[in-house]
């Protein structure tokens, strides 16, 4: 009995109490006697997005911010190279583009390990 079961057929009719009644359909008050469902879809607003940067200062050495691209922000040598280029060459250079928390914690974690080793690499984030 089972394979005559259509859902969209049974959305349309009234509501029915466990013994047959209708209920909630003004019956005896003037009611149609039907019930309307709407079924609303949530919208899911994207999170802000935030990159991560790095800045050039005249201390850290290249090989020390080759190895913090590659261990905190997961890039092949080549792109870290590339990448620590880049932040020589301009001051400044994007590590990646995450949501606020994510950012946040390589950020943290960045500068963390800048410190521990004696070095004043800074990396920051900025709403992108």
């Amino acid at each position: 009995m089972l394979s005559n079961f259509h859902p969209a057929a049974d959305m349309r009719r009234p509501l029915q109490a466990a013994n047959g009644a209708s209920r909630g359909n003004g019956e005896g008050s003037g009611g149609s006697g039907t019930a309307v469902v709407t079924k609303t879809k949530p919208r899911v607003k994207r999170p802000n997005m935030y990159r991560v940067l790095l800045l050039n200062d005249d201390y850290t050495p290249m090989e020390f911010v080759v190895h913090v691209l590659i261990r905190f922000f997961n890039k092949s040598q080549e792109d870290a190279t590339r990448i620590m280029l880049h932040v020589h060459q301009n001051g400044v250079g994007e590590c990646g583009v995450y949501t606020y928390e994510i950012a946040e914690t390589k950020v943290t974690q960045v500068m963390d390990f800048a410190r521990k080793h004696q070095h004043p690499l800074q990396c920051v984030m900025e709403k992108k």
